[in-house]
């Protein structure tokens, strides 16, 4: 094993968006509500793919809810506000660099939000480079993104181990040749164990 992939979401951080609105003073069912606007509105994954703007997601959530929307573009522009920084889990990620393995980012995000959640992180200054869906216009699991990062830093798949919250997405690596293993509900203890192993 020469080279680690991590996706960024529920792996490299954490999210508490629940937690960032009822800090706001809203109710859950109102957080709830925008959280389940965006997370399952349709063009999300567009969004993801840099192929919608905040604007247009804004106005798709806002046709549902149209008395929130302020609060629902206050939900998508306080990105910072959202993310659970994993110091221990960077400090594992700076340990395998400095071992050897090789460090790369392949991570699904619109690239307002992947700005918004990363900007002043330390992982990033220890990554070899990576692919996020927005540079490129596709999206895990679809198999043309892991090759897109395989061909643009000449990694062979069999190097390569992979870290994903998601198991259609960990199965997608794993069916290119990769291993793989999923951070089940992003859990911050199961990639701490799976980080130390690599380090024995």
């Amino acid at each position: 094993m020469k080279n680690i992939i991590f996706d960024v979401g529920s792996v490299l951080i954490g999210y508490r968006w629940r937690d960032m609105c009822l800090d706001e003073g809203w109710e859950e069912d109102k957080a709830d509500k925008i959280g389940r606007g965006f997370f399952s509105n349709p063009l999300w994954p567009d969004y993801d793919a840099g192929l919608v703007s905040t604007d247009k997601l804004v106005e798709s959530v806002a046709e549902n809810y149209p008395e929130l929307e302020t609060d629902i573009r206050w939900f998508i522009t306080s990105g910072k506000k959202m993310i659970v920084e994993r110091p221990k889990i960077w400090e594992l990620v700076k340990r395998l660099k400095e071992k050897g393995f090789g460090l790369y980012l392949l991570s699904n995000y619109s690239e307002e939000l992947f700005t918004l959640h990363t900007a002043g992180l330390p992982f990033l200054e220890l990554v070899n480079g990576g692919v996020i869906s927005y540079q490129i216009h596709q999206i895990k699991p679809n198999p043309s993104i892991y090759q897109y990062l395989l061909d643009k830093y000449q990694l062979k798949p069999e190097d390569c181990l992979f870290f994903d919250d998601r198991p259609e997405n960990t199965e997608a690596a794993k069916k290119l040749g990769m291993q793989a293993v999923t951070v089940e509900d992003g859990s911050e203890e199961l990639l701490i164990r799976e980080l130390e192993k690599l380090l024995q």
